[in-house]
Formats: C-alpha cells, sequence, structure tokens
C-alpha cells in the first residue's frame, strides 16, 4: 500500500469539477479507487448518482476509458469488455496489462443489477465490481433497496404513523457472491481510506471476478451535515453495523477489530432518517437492530481470522 505522500504524487484519474453533492461518499470511493489502480485501466459505470454527476456532456470528471451503460447491466458491459480485450491481446493487437473496474450503486447492484453481476462472476471475468452503497435509490428520489437498513425512512419507506421507516433488514450481498465461490469478496467503507485501498490493489490483482462492498454515505438521504461523511463511515465500522472483512477463496478474515465495540444508537443519532427511531415508542425496534448487529458480529468473528 502506498504511503500518503505517494499516494498525494500521483495523478488524480478522478478530478475535480463533477457535480456530486458536497461530502459525498461516491466521489470519495471513485478518486481512491482510481488512486489504488497500478496498471491502466477501462471503467464501466451504470446509471446513478456517480454517472450521472460526473459526465454531463461534454465534460466528465474520468481521466481513463470510460463506458456508460443502464442502470442493470455494468456487469454485462464489463465482462463484455474483458473478453474482447483477451481476445485482442491474444492475437497480439495489445501489448498493456490493463485492468477492468465496475461501479453500480445499491440499486444497481443489490437489485436491478444482481443477475448480471450473478452471470458475470459465474462465467470468471476477470473485472472488479465495486458498490458504492449509499443504502437506498438516492439519485432517483431516496426510495428504499434491499441494501436499506432496518428503521431507516426513506420516500417509499417512510417513518409515520403507520410504520417506522423500512420493515427489513438489508441483504448480504458479500455473502452472495462468496457463494458464487469467487477468489475475492470484501467490505469497505469511506473514512478507512488505507484499509480500502489495499483492499482495491488486491482485488485487481486477483486473477478472476472479485467484488467490494463499500459503505459510501450520502448526505443528503442519511441526512447528516456534509462535512461529517468520513466520521459517519467510520463510525459504521466502529459500531460493527459495517464490518470489514474481506473472504479471499472462502476464507474469511478482520482486516479491522474495533478495540471498543460502540453501541449502534452513536450510528443512529448522527443521521435524520434514523430520527424516529429515538422516541420512547421504537425502544423495542432500536433493541431489536442492536441484536441484529450483535449476532451478525458474533458469526463473522467465528468464521473469521484476525
Amino acid at each position: 500500500m502506498a504511503s500518503l505522500k505517494e499516494l498525494s504524487e500521483k495523478k488524480d484519474l478522478f478530478v475535480s469539477g463533477h457535480r456530486l453533492c458536497p461530502g459525498c461518499g461516491a466521489g470519495i470511493v471513485a478518486r481512491q479507487v482510481l488512486l489504488a489502480a497500478k496498471t491502466p485501466v477501462v471503467v464501466v459505470a451504470s446509471t446513478g448518482c456517480l454517472e450521472v454527476a460526473s459526465t454531463i456532456f461534454p465534460y466528465s470528471a474520468w481521466a481513463v476509458p470510460w463506458f456508460h451503460n443502464a442502470f442493470e447491466n455494468a456487469a454485462s458491459s464489463v465482462s463484455g469488455v474483458e473478453a474482447a480485450y483477451k481476445s485482442l491481446k491474444k492475437q497480439g493487437r495489445i501489448k498493456k496489462d490493463i485492468r477492468f473496474i465496475a461501479f453500480g450503486g445499491d440499486g444497481g447492484t443489490y437489485d436491478i443489477g444482481l443477475q448480471a453481476l450473478s452471470g458475470a462472476v459465474e462465467r470468471g471475468h476477470r473485472f472488479l465490481y465495486i458498490c458504492y452503497n449509499n443504502q437506498a435509490y438516492m439519485n432517483t428520489g431516496i426510495q428504499r433497496s434491499s441494501a436499506t437498513p432496518r428503521g431507516a425512512s426513506t420516500t417509499t419507506a417512510p417513518a409515520g404513523t403507520v410504520s417506522q421507516g423500512k420493515v427489513q433488514f438489508q441483504k448480504d450481498l458479500i455473502g452472495i457472491m462468496v457463494a458464487h465461490q469467487i477468489p475475492y469478496a470484501a467490505a469497505a467503507t469511506v473514512g478507512k481510506w488505507n484499509d480500502f485501498m489495499s483492499k482495491v490493489e488486491k482485488a485487481l490483482d486477483t486473477d478472476g471476478p472479485s467484488f467490494i462492498d463499500v459503505l459510501s454515505p450520502c448526505r443528503l438521504g442519511w441526512r447528516y451535515p456534509p462535512e461529517k461523511t468520513l466520521e459517519v463511515g467510520r463510525l459504521a465500522a466502529d459500531t460493527c453495523f459495517w464490518p470489514l472483512y474481506e473472504v479471499v477463496n472462502g476464507k474469511y478474515s478482520l482486516s479491522y477489530r474495533p478495540k471498543e465495540k460502540k453501541p449502534i444508537t452513536e450510528w443512529l443519532k448522527l443521521q435524520g432518517r434514523f430520527k424516529h427511531l429515538f422516541k420512547p415508542e421504537n425502544k423495542s425496534l432500536l433493541e431489536d437492530i442492536q441484536n441484529h448487529i450483535d449476532k451478525r458480529w458474533e458469526k463473522l468473528l467465528k468464521v473469521a481470522s484476525c
């Protein structure tokens, strides 16, 4: 992993001037992914916040070959590009060692892009899929997705007199990817840059499909001040709401273990989307959320080595 000084001297391949919100986690994710790459890369991006705000015609924040596709087929597109590259390299028409990266939000990854992602990793294409997970369809109006956590208030699962935000817990997408027997999968978060970028390096060095689910706080949909993005990302790991780990050829290992596991309320109280949970009548819901996190953490500890 490069030092901060070395990284500061590298050329940015995701440049300033885009129109992402101040404090947007997705822009941080894109910049750090490209800084971590050691070889030339080709990027594929599905429709979403990152795409629409970084490629407003005739401008682009991407200083790399970049391909836009529909909401649901980033994995299909990148697998096609990777297959064409392999053919051209075999023919001797390309000499460069190139890596391929796909970006998708949780809506385009957990939900409507899951079929394409499953097919691409099952076929064994060599690419890195980055899910910048802001836990809702932020680009189209903050609708709930299967990555939205229990209790979060969204426009399609609002907190009110009938319900208290989303009823279901979020999907375990890393577990689904591991079930495909891919060689590398990991969880990361904005705010833990060295952990995240180290995982990107490992993923790009992997001979086969790799997947990183990176928690990408959204100051608009999560409702917190934009300067709190990194704090919100780090606290997700410290509360074990978002454990940091990797799975290499089926073997789990923790990449971060909090010295003091903080209660989930420390993370929830920073975000307006969970404000309603702190009403006295929702005490049992808070306890349910904490119990769910504790059980997931205990399960991870049993299967992972530090």
